[in-house]
């Protein structure tokens, strides 16, 4: 992953591009407004929930819920926060399969839960603490290690449990596979390609992280962005609302001359 963020730098093609892109679609309003709504309390992944090992366990169970769930799921996350980790690391399974049920897919939500326990166990026993390791290292470790989990699970659940402004950018399939061609990022096949495209947009705002703070502040987000962090966690919701309302189902305001044309959206070959 180090050359990969190395290839990153101010000025370069791929910098110019993503940033090129940002600029664009942070003006949508319909951007703004579903990023204001969930960039200082997210509604996937609450502030709410203190305890870092049960945000590790609600970004897991996040994953595969449709949006339209997103209520029930905040009511089993709720639920889940209340019993609390330790208490439901030891929660016999049927009882566990009841809470998980209203989401669905219990069984593999359960295995999850066992396999992130027994990982958090492994890590304390080896003097690990996972939320000041060496980030590239602790996401390899969790994909690997967390049963029902991948690269893309470990970087939510890591960026959870680390805090908004950590400063990673998870990656989900639909940005592998219909926000990177946008973007102009070649990846590689397999999982490995949500690692490859996480740390070359982190890359990208940390080589300008005034420019995308000031694109913000541009275009009136109303967000709260400390002062000592990059603006990753705006950016990550930026491109994934982007990605959920324009690409999911692309209409006719998409450039079909995209990624050629850095308009993306709105722009005069979309009349034709």
């Amino acid at each position: 992953m180090t050359l990969t963020a190395t290839m990153v730098r101010h000025g370069s093609v791929l910098s110019s591009r993503i940033f090129t892109v940002m600029s664009r679609i942070a003006a949508l309003p319909e951007l703004r407004a579903a990023v204001e709504a969930n960039h200082d309390d997210n509604r996937w992944w609450p502030t709410s929930v203190a305890d870092p090992r049960m945000r590790m366990l609600v970004a897991g169970w996040s994953t595969r819920v449709s949006y339209s769930m997103v209520d029930v799921y905040a009511k089993v996350v709720a639920q889940a926060a209340a019993i609390g980790f330790d208490r439901i690391a030891h929660t016999p399974d049927d009882a566990l399969s009841r809470l998980i049920r209203p989401i669905g897919l219990p069984a593999a939500r359960l295995a999850y839960l066992r396999s992130l326990a027994a990982f958090l166990t492994r890590l304390e026993r080896d003097g690990i603490n996972p939320l000041t390791i060496d980030i590239d290292a602790i996401i390899g470790r969790f994909a690997t290690e967390v049963h029902q989990a991948s690269y893309k699970v470990a970087q939510c659940a890591l960026l959870y449990a680390r805090g908004y402004h950590c400063g990673v950018i998870p990656v989900d399939s639909g940005m592998v596979t219909k926000l990177a061609p946008v973007l102009g990022i070649c990846l590689p096949a397999g999982p490995i390609a949500h690692e490859h495209m996480r740390v070359l947009l982190q890359a990208c705002v940390a080589d300008r992280p005034d420019d995308y703070r000031h694109l913000a502040q541009m275009h009136a987000y109303d967000v709260t962005i400390p002062a000592e962090a990059a603006p990753t966690w705006w950016t990550h919701l930026v491109l994934i609302y982007f990605k959920r309302l324009h690409l999911n189902r692309p209409g006719s305001r998409l450039c079909p001359a995209r990624p050629v044309c850095d308009t993306v959206i709105d722009c005069r070959h979309a009349d034709r």
